[in-house]
């Protein structure tokens, strides 16, 4: 499992679309990426849905989302 804390990157101001694209390219077949970003990344859900990953959104209260991506086996 990969874990990208989008959080600081946007806060700071960056986008952390190439990182989160650059973990989930390095994944293996049944591999989780887990995102922590500051509102539901519908967008990218997308996105990566189009790539044929799976995913499971959770909202953490306070505004924080956590979206396991799976690649499939």
């Amino acid at each position: 499992m990969v874990t990208v804390d989008a959080r600081p990157i946007i806060a700071s101001g960056a986008e952390p679309f190439e990182t989160i694209m650059a973990a989930a390219g390095a994944l293996g077949e049944g591999e989780e990426l887990v995102v922590l970003a500051p509102f539901e990344p519908v967008p990218l859900e997308g996105v990566l849905s189009s790539q044929g990953f799976t995913y499971e959104a959770e909202d953490l209260g306070g505004g924080d989302w956590q979206v396991t991506f799976r690649r499939p086996s």
